[in-house]
């Protein structure tokens, strides 16, 4: 049934007044793609997530030093070293780790004295045990300990913020962060301990 002109002319109007007001409230054409609302919120921002850590690089030596957590008693400090063998071959170490003391900027401490053995800073079982070759299979450790007090008294106060540690004589110096740095306080002395084997868990 054919429409009259005047029918089909108000239906065109119509149509065109339809688009017209689709444009102006921001609907989407999938031709002409979005259209941008004043009113429309801005998208949350996605918060960075950071990269995980990488895993210890094993250094060429085959050998790896690590830090434990330190451990605090009337201003005694006491912190574990490791020494894991990370080769695919045995080792054998002897003889004491060589901490050299770093401030925050990686600058040595000229004034700080590295005692083998407790060196009178405490008497702890075992500290002043002599050294032993410990045997390290691949993926054991072996582990030394370091000694200090925070005693505070006149002089400059010392807080070693990186150690790099000599695992064994002739290997080359590792750079290792403790959790929180060590307080040597107006001391100047650190005391280590000779490699033993890991005790058994």
């Amino acid at each position: 049934m054919t429409q009259p002109r005047g029918a089909r002319r108000g239906v065109v109007l119509a149509l065109a007044l339809l688009g017209a007001l689709a444009a102006g409230c921001g609907i989407e054409s999938a031709s002409a793609g979005a259209v941008a609302t004043p009113d429309a919120p801005d998208a949350p921002d996605v918060p960075d997530v950071p990269a995980p850590d990488a895993p210890p690089t094993c250094p060429e030596s085959g050998l790896l030093v690590s830090l434990g957590e330190g451990e605090a008693a009337m201003g005694l400090r006491v912190m574990t070293v490791r020494l894991t063998n990370c080769s695919d071959a045995a080792r054998e170490v002897e003889g004491y780790p060589e901490p050299y003391p770093l401030d925050a900027e990686g600058q040595p401490f000229t004034d700080v004295e590295v005692l083998h053995g407790s060196g009178g800073i405490a008497t702890v079982e075992g500290f002043d045990d002599p050294p032993r070759p410990v045997a390290l299979d691949p993926g054991e450790w072996a582990t030394a300990g370091l000694l200090w007090r925070n005693t505070t008294l006149d002089g400059e106060v010392v807080n070693v913020s990186h150690l790099e540690i000599v695992p064994v004589a002739g290997e080359e110096a590792q750079r290792v962060t403790p959790s929180s740095p060590l307080d040597l306080g107006t001391t100047g002395r650190l005391g280590v301990s000779a490699w033993k084997a890991a005790p058994e868990e």
